[in-house]
């Protein structure tokens, strides 16, 4: 078996033919075709994802596609799929890969951390039906056994609720601030990652963390958590 090889996507073009391996709907191994549409950063057209670049792509993406990969004409991975904007909820959208050389630098370069938190990031205009007193906050909904966020103590939630037509877990933590740096703050997740990783063995990390009504801080060294 001959391992996939990861291209430079700062080399991608708009106009571009590429096509897209995935398993869409549970059907392996399954081709599409299409071109680069466009270069995203996030804040284009998504509220709160993080400004990493994207590339558009028309190549037809369904659920069972994310995380599989997009190649060049040539056999190079030039991203990795993440999501498509639909009205339908079917193929007919906007698909969106993450570039090849954000992969490469997330996962290879840098030292992985995992958090191990499945959570939700509640918007403005929840923050009074939470009960929280900042502008954003980051329910946890579940907490991977052996992760990070297990190490520092963060509690999932125990119940399923229905929030304008969103279902959640409902009744855990819910995170206020990682390192001073409070949920919601422009370039959040890039400001946390860069403070994690500026942290030695050592060092604390800090969570603010409203639970059950009572703002709480979870600390635990750094080293202990990767």
């Amino acid at each position: 078996m001959n391992p996939l090889v990861l291209g430079d996507s700062d080399a991608v073009h708009i106009g571009d033919e590429v096509f897209i391996i995935g398993a869409p709907f549970g059907n392996a191994h399954s081709l599409t075709v299409g071109h680069i549409s466009a270069r995203r950063t996030p804040t284009d057209l998504f509220g709160g994802i993080e400004p990493v670049e994207l590339l558009q792509t028309d190549a037809a993406i369904n659920e069972g596609n994310s995380g599989g990969p997009m190649f060049s004409m040539d056999g190079m991975v030039i991203g990795v799929v993440s999501h498509i904007l639909s009205k339908s909820g079917g193929s007919q959208g906007l698909g969106f890969v993450i570039t090849s050389n954000l992969a490469r630098n997330e996962m290879l370069e840098k030292k992985p951390f995992w958090s191990g938190i499945d959570g939700y990031q509640i918007p403005p205009d929840w923050a009074e039906i939470f009960n929280i007193p900042t502008a954003a906050g980051i329910l946890i909904e579940g907490v991977a056994a052996g992760s990070a966020s297990a190490a520092i103590g963060l509690q999932p939630g125990s119940f399923r609720a229905e929030i304008e037509g969103q279902k959640l877990t409902v009744g855990g933590d819910i995170i206020l601030a990682i390192q001073g740096i409070p949920v919601g703050t422009k370039n959040f997740g890039i400001k946390v990652e860069q403070a994690i990783n500026e942290l030695e063995d050592e060092e604390l990390l800090e969570l603010k963390v409203l639970r059950r009504g009572q703002i709480i801080s979870l600390t635990r060294p750094m080293g202990e958590l990767r």
